[in-house]
């Protein structure tokens, strides 16, 4: 297996924090004269509880909020523009990785050097921060620092969350495990507690009843648990060792097994199926926190929410005089309290109080705000009938662009795909269905049999049942074309691939 040349990552390290003039000097600590902080973002999960906006391909992290950024572009941001940070590592599904590097592209002004982890499927936190120490020490040593962030929170005050970095590295250099404590404004029963004594860690409490909640706010000692961590490689490695040594044990092996691509300010290590199928599903808070001695908390007040239900995301938005929060074309009468969304469509909504509407082109989901956290529910019975509407939106992502299905009925489907300047489908073909492609923007290298040719805006070209046929967009520019199948089955499954630049379902 390759492995990043660690000769090479200088570049992505701190500069002796004591000299450089962007970063307040740790105090009482003694610096190293290079110290490696690596903003580790963990970017997964399925986020039921906002579906229908939430899809499995399109969880959490991607939900776009009213300033036209992403959760996770947020948490990107977050982390590359700590001081003096210059490489920034990612663990997310192998699915994702596209759509996820997309997001990053969009947002990144500083062209900081990213790294990728890619899990073939969830594994929770425990293997993933494994993994992730175990490239960290790889590439940067045993001392460098990891920062972790989830990529689907919000964090409001990005100066409050900078001091509380500050003071997770000073206790990270003494050999702590650090977590985030979030001072709470209110009994919240959606959150795990760390009761606490400045910054030692008395215990974990998981997500209590409202009166224990009530107890545990009034006491001011409980702390809400954020699912951030500062520490060292080293300390991390030694905790997993004594406390969970078969996830760091099988995560270590399947690492030996995985392939690692490497590039100009970029790498990507892909999980190998088999081996990740032996890495224990468990929780760092349940392999590590709860068990360790070396555990440490920062208390923080930074304006964190984990935007765990429609109710928290749609008090992001400021209440009209009704107390109703909208996004689109809303009609109302006689309506109070209510978060009502729509992507696409006018809605009406008459006689309602303490309700949510979300309306997407494919889904609509209508909750009394005092049931919000049981939308899960609708998400569960979806994934076991096997519905798309759980899986993805009717706009999918895929390495080379998009596709929307615009209609489809007995016999017939119709698609708008756009493909990325560059980008490549696979050279494939589909045994129950034939392809009518007319391009209307932009222009489309196609590959239909033995032909070889190139459609431009307003041609067209047919493709039967069984003929191998591949499209690249050569130019510039976005194309967009639709394509209208008909056949007997139009499953996405009915497709052989002969060449695929992704090696994945393009």
């Amino acid at each position: 297996m390759n492995q990043l040349n660690k000769t090479d990552t200088s570049s992505m390290c701190l500069a002796g924090i004591g000299s450089n003039p962007d970063v307040t000097p740790l105090s009482s600590v003694a610096v190293p004269s290079l110290l490696c902080l690596i903003p580790t973002i963990l970017c997964g999960g399925a986020g039921s509880r906002l579906w229908p906006v939430s899809r499995e391909l399109h969880p959490k992290p991607f939900i776009r909020l009213a300033d036209g950024q992403s959760l996770l572009q947020k948490a990107y941001l977050r982390g590359a523009q700590l001081p003096g940070v210059s490489h920034l590592l990612t663990v997310t599904n192998r699915e994702l990785f596209y759509k996820t590097a997309d997001e990053f592209r969009e947002v990144d002004t500083t062209k900081t050097s990213t790294s990728f982890i890619l899990e073939p499927f969830g594994r929770n936190t425990a293997p993933a921060i494994a993994a992730a120490t175990l490239q960290v020490a790889k590439a940067h040593g045993s001392d460098a620092i990891l920062l972790v962030l989830a990529a689907d929170h919000l964090i409001a005050d990005q100066g409050a969350f900078q001091q509380a970095v500050h003071k997770a590295v000073e206790l990270a250099l003494q050999g702590k495990i650090v977590t985030f404590g979030i001072q709470p404004n209110m009994a919240e029963t959606g959150y795990g507690y760390i009761e606490s004594e400045g910054n030692k860690v008395i215990r974990f409490v998981e997500k209590p009843a409202l009166d224990k909640a009530q107890e545990y706010f009034a006491s001011g000692r409980f702390l809400w648990n954020s699912g951030m961590f500062c520490f060292s490689a080293a300390a991390m490695l030694e905790q997993m060792e004594k406390h969970c040594p078969d996830i760091l044990s099988a995560t270590r092996s399947c690492i030996e097994q995985s392939r690692m691509a490497t590039g100009d300010g970029f790498s990507q290590l892909d999980l190998d199926v088999g081996a990740f199928k032996n890495v224990p599903d468990d929780s760092i808070d349940y392999a590590v926190m709860e068990k360790s001695d070396k555990v440490a908390v920062v208390s923080c007040d930074m304006g964190w929410s984990d935007i765990g239900s429609w109710v928290a995301l749609g008090n992001l938005d400021a209440a009209d005089a009704q107390g109703n929060r909208t996004q689109g074309e809303v009609v109302l009468h006689d309506t109070h309290d209510c978060t009502i969304q729509s992507e696409e469509r006018i809605v009406g909504v008459v006689g309602l109080s303490n309700t949510i509407v979300i309306d997407t082109p494919d889904a609509v989901l209508v909750a009394n705000k005092a049931n919000v956290q049981e939308v899960k529910h609708i998400y569960a019975q979806l994934k076991a009938k096997g519905h798309d509407a759980h899986k993805h939106h009717r706009t999918v992502h895929r390495p080379w662009g998009t596709f929307t299905v615009l209609e489809e009925g007995n016999g017939f489907k119709i698609k708008r795909i756009e493909v990325k300047p560059g980008a490549s489908l696979s050279l494939q073909l589909h045994h129950h269905r034939s392809e009518h492609w007319i391009v209307v923007s932009g222009s489309a290298h196609v590959v239909n049999g033995d032909i070889d040719l190139i459609i431009n805006t307003n041609q067209s070209t047919y493709i039967p049942a069984g003929q191998k046929h591949r499209l690249y967009n050569s130019g510039s520019v976005l194309c967009i074309m639709i394509e209208v199948q008909t056949g007997n089955y139009l499953g996405e499954d009915d497709i052989v691939r002969f060449q695929d630049n992704y090696g994945r379902a393009s």
